[in-house]
């Protein structure tokens, strides 16, 4: 019997005053020790000080005379710069204690950081934190990326939801609404980089932000949890076209060195990648298995490796994947976290100049979310097209068989260079009216007759309706091995579903005669929307 390995999980909840952090550990904690997982809770180090009788006000760096800083100012400044050393020392030894704990635990252990290291950077300069830094050996790759698998940014209820800020419950809060909404950016602008940073904010009412706070954890964890924490928040995708704007047009941004490497699977259901991610020389490595969807949706497997395992792994290349060089730029603008990607060379010609824009929303209406100073973007989300796997390719799509089609349907142009095509409107972005019956079985799709061992490119996008018996000729919009062009002409359908291939189904004679001719009656031929699925697609 195969033993699943145990799994300790490291996050943090950050955010503003009264943002939820209080009834989202609970909620977590209730949550996860209901599927069987140890849960363990770090108090937040900056409350147990404060709550000893150390306050902020006492430690002032504001007070001046009229000749510049006074002997007592100079010294209330260094009283605070200790305390903010001392605090993220305590900080790490805590959280360290926690953490040896749970990577001891005999069961998958969540382990909850009411704020994190990073949080100490938002109350002092920046100069100020890169010499802590220094002083103590650290750096802010491994602070960041490295020591927490996830991030949760809680909107403080100042921000988006005011008739709810109070702070009546806490005995360490203080802060009006103002003051609030800058702690409240202050707090996310420290994690802006991390890779697996989520911004839940005030969108919807209480209860369903602490469920989006939940699924996005049993999300990067591929924990399936049925319609039980039922949200609409959905990745989008964005082509940016035209040149990018200067850098002093962004809001503060992080840019990060990103390698991508696809490694060979075992089996064709499952896609395997690498990422090495860093800056300064410093980096952070993650292994990703990226699975079959369930219930809907694709279920993605994220490892933190260490640098040896990671070279190791490496040895595993796939070598019909180019390797991915990539420029990462991260940031927050109202409340909103993009990963704007930038390609970079050696690539396929198919990737030069590329730039994909990435965030995640629950809003119904993206217009009001993107980057005002990004002029000229294009919705590619799910358009296989701008899958990282397909760009990778080093074959050309027109001549490979390990295309892989994403989740929905798209018309794919490739131009005489055998490049990418970006979609120039809205119509591209539109799937093309299933054609019913006719010659090809294409409305408005792609107009040019492909023979598949005498039978015409009439394929359905994985649509089996009316077709009883289950012998039909539909064909999903998943990757279309090489194996399924012989099947045909041996007389067996594949059926294949996202890729998989999931059963095998015997034709009667009558349905093949209609295959070949090309006609609609039962079972109906289909046309693929805005393409055709023809073996090597």
């Amino acid at each position: 019997m195969e033993t699943k390995e145990k799994r300790a999980y490291k996050i943090v909840l950050t955010g503003g005053p009264c943002g939820g952090k209080t009834t989202g550990q609970s909620r977590l904690c209730t949550f996860f020790e209901n599927l069987g997982w140890k849960v363990f809770r770090v108090p937040e180090t900056a409350t147990v000080l404060l709550s000893g009788g150390i306050k902020f006000s006492d430690l002032s760096e504001d007070e001046e005379s009229e000749d510049g800083l006074c002997t007592r100012c100079l010294a209330l400044r260094e009283e605070a710069y200790k305390f903010q050393e001392n605090l993220l020392r305590t900080m790490i030894q805590i959280e360290n204690t926690f953490f040896s704990l749970g990577e001891s635990c005999a069961r998958n252990c969540l382990i909850i950081c009411d704020r994190g290291a990073m949080d100490a950077s938002a109350f002092i300069s920046t100069e100020k934190w890169e010499y802590m830094l220094a002083s103590n050996n650290l750096n802010n790759v491994d602070l960041r990326d490295n020591r927490y698998n996830h991030i949760i940014h809680l909107v403080s209820a100042a921000n988006g939801a005011e008739d709810f800020y109070s702070t009546e419950d806490h005995v360490c809060r203080s802060e009006g609404v103002e003051t609030a909404r800058e702690l409240d950016y202050k707090a996310a602008a420290a994690w802006v980089g991390h890779p697996y940073f989520d911004v839940i904010d005030n969108s919807t009412d209480f209860e369903t932000k602490i469920c989006r706070m939940i699924s996005s954890i049993c999300q990067k964890l591929g924990i399936d949890v049925g319609d039980r924490l039922l949200t609409n928040s959905r990745k989008l995708k964005f082509l940016v076209r035209g040149p990018l704007p200067a850098d002093p047009d962004f809001p503060p941004f992080q840019d990060f060195d990103v390698v991508h490497n696809y490694l060979q699977s075992n089996t064709p259901q499952l896609q395997a990648r690498l990422r090495k991610r860093g800056q300064k020389g410093h980096w952070s490595y993650i292994h990703t298995i990226r699975k079959p969807k369930l219930r809907g949706q694709v279920v993605e497997v994220k490892t933190q490796l260490t640098h040896r395992d990671y070279i190791n792994m490496l040895a595993q290349r796939d070598d019909s994947h180019f390797t991915i060089f990539k420029k990462r730029r991260c940031f927050l603008i109202n409340n909103q976290y993009f990963q704007l990607d930038i390609y970079r060379e050696p690539s396929h010609p198919r990737c030069k100049g590329l730039v994909l824009l990435e965030t995640y929303t629950a809003l119904d209406s993206i217009e009001n979310i993107l980057p005002p100073f990004l002029t000229d973007v294009v919705d590619v989300t799910g358009n296989p097209a701008y899958s990282m796997f397909n760009l990778s390719l080093k074959e050309e799509w027109n001549a490979t068989n390990k295309f892989c089609h994403g989740l929905k349907e798209y018309s794919i142009s490739v131009n005489k260079n055998n490049t990418l095509e970006p979609p120039a409107t809205d119509a591209h972005l539109k799937s093309a009216p299933l054609g019913d019956g006719k010659p090809n079985g294409i409305s408005n799709g792609v107009a040019e007759a492909v023979p598949l061992n005498g039978v015409k490119n009439g394929f359905s996008n994985g649509d089996s309706r009316d077709t009883p018996n289950e012998t039909f000729s539909g064909f999903s919009y998943g990757c279309i091995n090489s194996n399924v062009c012989s099947s045909l002409s041996n007389g067996i359908y594949k059926v294949v579903s996202n890729g998989l291939h999931e059963k095998s189904v015997v034709p009667t004679n009558e349905t093949l005669k209609r295959a070949e001719n090309g006609e609609g009656a039962t079972p109906k031929l289909l046309g693929v929307n805005g393409g055709i699925a023809v073996s090597g697609s």
